[in-house]
């Protein structure tokens, strides 16, 4: 059985959820912020920058107090609760968007897959990261909000990969676009507020594409019969359905024409479109909802297959240069289940997932 934390956060308003989390996540608040800190310092130096990263922090929760304050008083209840400076908290949230202020390269990311058609539609991924923020995220159930929610986030972060009561589930990739920058709503807020307040996959589509985001990422929204992804860059947000069976592949490069103009992440590490290949290729052959052994067979793939799917740190390299897979999820929202695997899908054994479901408001 997966022994990763999980935090259950209750709260009947966004600062005593936020004191909640911050009192349960303290310790990993403080280990988690060394390294972003030190992560920030320097992919910035490396690219020949310099960060004043509580301004950049703050400007960030500017945009997202215009959006929506309440996920401003839930990072300041986070930071009350955890004893910690707020803007720390809103760097934590916003961390994709100061990475992409210091000009980050992105290599290793995330894969997702979705599958739908005449069964019921359930999708799953890979969430790679730095190999040394492999203890920084936990698993999640939280109540109080519209909806309750659970899945998987870092610490200190309101959300990330989840689904909610609603039967409304969230994937989650990131793009790279060349007007990228911090200033807008971090993208792990635009997840947060999605889990936490969309009752349909109307509504939660609706809420990204609103979204006055700064950095690019793709949300991939599934629920128990429909399923789109929906990229977000500074330039503007698409919806991409999926194709006439129900498939949906995404990796980490726009698919929009009219986005993909400013693609900087496929430019810069091409990979992603072996990754999106290979998966394709796969999916063609498969059949029926995703249970976490055919999610396996399907991101189980190394360089050796044609892809790193399934990414693993090197030995060596330097803070920013060591990718690996720190979780596979499987989301099934007609269950408002998912099923967790603390690793990457090639250590995957019927044992070791963990079973989370979507509480009650």
């Amino acid at each position: 059985m997966n022994s990763r934390t999980t935090l259950r956060i209750t709260g009947d308003t966004p600062r005593r959820r936020g004191e909640d989390r911050g009192r349960q996540a303290r310790a990993g608040i403080t280990r988690a912020w060394r390294v972003y800190e030190e992560l920030f310092t320097s992919v910035a130096a490396a690219n020949a920058r310099t960060l004043d990263v509580p301004a950049l922090a703050l400007r960030c929760v500017d945009a997202t107090r215009a959006w929506a304050p309440e996920l401003v008083e839930e990072m300041e209840g986070v930071a009350e609760g955890a004893g910690v400076p707020f803007w720390t908290i809103a760097a934590l949230n916003a961390r994709t968007e100061i990475l992409a202020e210091a000009g980050a390269p992105r290599t290793g990311e995330c894969s997702t897959l979705v599958h739908g058609g005449d069964a019921r539609t359930t999708g799953g991924q890979c969430w790679d990261w730095h190999d040394e923020l492999a203890d920084a995220w936990h698993l999640q159930t939280v109540t109080g909000d519209v909806h309750g929610f659970a899945g998987i986030t870092e610490h200190g972060i309101l959300a990330k990969i989840g689904v909610n009561e609603a039967g409304v589930g969230v994937l989650f990739n990131i793009l790279g676009h060349a007007e990228d920058a911090a200033g807008g709503v971090p993208v792990h807020l635009v997840a947060r507020q999605v889990l936490g307040t969309a009752g349909s996959f109307d509504e939660a589509v609706g809420m990204l594409t609103s979204a006055p985001v700064s950095a690019s990422t793709v949300l991939t929204v599934v629920t128990a019969d429909r399923a789109a992804s929906v990229e977000l860059a500074p330039a503007g947000s698409a919806v991409v359905a999926p194709d006439g069976r129900g498939r949906l592949v995404r990796t980490n490069h726009f698919l929009t024409p009219a986005l993909a103009a400013g693609e900087l992440r496929g430019r810069r590490d091409p990979e992603t479109y072996d990754r999106h290949r290979l998966l394709t290729e796969r999916l063609l052959g498969h059949t029926g909802p995703f249970g976490p052994d055919a999610l396996v067979s399907l991101l189980a793939a190394h360089r050796d297959d044609g892809a790193e799917v399934c990414c693993h740190a090197p030995a060596e390299g330097v803070l920013g240069s060591r990718w690996a897979t720190l979780a596979t999820v499987a989301v099934d929202p007609a269950e408002r289940r998912l099923m967790v695997h603390d690793g990457g899908p090639c250590t995957a054994r019927p044992e070791t997932w963990t079973r989370l479901e979507a509480p009650g408001r």
